[in-house]
């Protein structure tokens, strides 16, 4: 389920289609010093088996994803179809979706020590401050790539936040919506090339 949010200036049609035509060099990422963000920022594993009832997902099984508010950041839950039926309905997450259970593929050996682009957003996901802007067309760009399927748009105290699942994995990224605009792409691309130039050399 993807959702496209029209935010008067259209900026977020305008920025996918701008990504569409970029480089495979500079196509990934923006970066900038505006607007960092703490620990909402995550990435939440998928279980292997239920969070209530500990039983092992099996191949193919449906299942419920839930995302409570756990102080400053979120917690994720996997439910079976028979403990999401018995939980609290009093309780009630941030986000929740149903989803199917797949076992995450074997990585094949990395023949290039470079990072490439999910891993570079991995790690700006992980970090202490990470890089709004960053984060944000990293996933965009993961998303055209089928590697990320957008789940839901929420709205957190802060503004949107935008719900991807890891289509391999099952891995959820909790990613704010930084509401970028068009007239900031000339300074984006060359913070881009300067990260990955970081990141090669490192």
């Amino acid at each position: 389920m993807k959702q496209e949010k029209c935010l008067g200036e259209g900026w977020s049609f305008g920025l996918r289609h701008w990504l569409k035509f970029w480089t495979t060099e500079t196509r990934a990422v923006i970066v900038s010093a505006m607007n960092p963000l703490l620990n909402e920022w995550a990435i939440k594993h998928r279980s292997d088996a239920c969070t209530a009832t500990h039983r092992p997902f099996a191949a193919g099984e449906y299942f419920y994803t839930l995302l409570f508010r756990d102080g400053e950041g979120f917690r994720r839950e996997d439910l079976s179809e028979e403990a999401w039926a018995a939980r609290n309905q009093n309780i009630q997450p941030f986000s929740f979706w149903k989803t199917r259970y797949e076992p995450a593929p074997a990585e094949p050996p990395d023949p290039l020590p470079k990072e490439n682009a999910e891993q570079l957003f991995r790690r700006l996901v992980s970090a202490t401050d990470p890089l709004a802007n960053a984060c944000y067309v990293l996933a965009v760009m993961l998303e055209r790539k089928r590697v990320l399927k957008q789940i839901k748009t929420e709205e957190s105290g802060n503004g949107p936040v935008l719900i991807y699942e890891h289509g391999a994995s099952g891995d959820v990224f909790i990613v704010r919506d930084p509401q970028l605009r068009l007239d900031e792409m000339e300074s984006v691309q060359n913070e881009v090339a300067q990260l990955f130039r970081a990141a090669a050399s490192s």
